[in-house]
């Protein structure tokens, strides 16, 4: 009668995750330490990461916090040799450390005109959002190689596989001259990061490790009440997600609950890319 929920189990299992220390990464983190993982959350601000083990540490899980810089190719092997010196072993990689620029209550605005988007940025973003998850894979997989198992989770977005709405972050009574977008770079990057977990799951077939995607859509995060209802209209569902609406996919994904499923993207957007 248990079979089902023993395959959830991450039980004497090792998860590092990237962005450990950010909304989506802490509550990953939390999700697997639950589920019996021992945890590392590594973040570019190591104070975060601690917070997120502080987390774990209340309801008596193993957790691990680690400074990285996954454009830092050194940075990432020493992230991966803690979770190998301290547990023995690394079975599962989640790579959910990105830049993503926030249309909620924490950061300011954006313009980022195409026409204009600087060079610069377009070029740090590729360093984090894919440079960064090949670091952390090529890194990873080789101590899961020396295991014959491994799980690697690399998150995309919804638009990684659509266009934005740049529709939703127009402001009815704003400057024309003020206007707000999604930049180039997310959506390139997110595209990048499903062929890159495609590549990793057809060139390690019949290693025992897999290679999948999570693509969330947008989770709340204190947005403001006019986004809010712009954002929630282009759903199925009609809300934005809550932050533990990921959590079981994530489950699934590192757990042998999905040890047929490999080159895969697991879609949990609320329907935005349904319509």
């Amino acid at each position: 009668m248990n079979e089902i929920f023993e395959k959830f189990s991450m039980k004497n299992q090792t998860a590092v995750i990237t962005g450990g220390g950010g909304l989506l990464g802490k509550e990953f983190c939390k999700t697997l330490a639950q589920a019996g993982a021992s945890v590392v959350a590594a973040d570019l601000n190591l104070n975060l990461a601690r917070q997120t083990v502080e987390l774990i540490q209340e309801f008596g899980g193993h957790g691990i916090a680690c400074a990285v810089d996954v454009t830092d190719p050194e940075s990432v092997k020493a992230m991966v040799d803690t979770a190998v010196n301290e547990t023995g072993r690394l079975d599962v990689l989640v790579c959910s450390a990105a830049l993503d620029p926030k249309f909620d209550g924490t950061q300011g605005k954006h313009s980022n005109t195409f026409e204009e988007y600087p060079l610069k940025q377009w070029q740090d973003a590729l360093d984090v959002n894919l440079t960064g998850l090949f670091l952390c894979a090529q890194a990873a997989v080789k101590p899961m190689i020396v295991q014959n198992h491994g799980v690697i989770i690399n998150i995309c977005s919804t638009y990684g596989l659509v266009g934005p709405d740049q529709r939703i972050y127009e402001r009815p009574d704003g400057d024309p001259s003020l206007r707000q977008y999604k930049p180039v770079y997310y959506s390139v990057t997110k595209a990048g990061v499903l062929g890159l977990t495609k590549y990793l799951a057809t060139y390690y077939a019949g290693t025992g490790i897999r290679a999948n995607c999570l693509t969330p859509g947008g989770v709340y995060n204190g947005h403001d009440e006019f986004f809010v209802k712009q954002y929630s209209a282009r759903t199925v569902i009609g809300r934005m997600a809550n932050i533990d609406e990921l959590s079981g996919a994530l489950l699934f994904l590192a757990s042998d609950a999905s040890s047929y499923m490999t080159g895969s993207n697991l879609v949990v957007d609320g329907g935005w890319t349904a319509w």
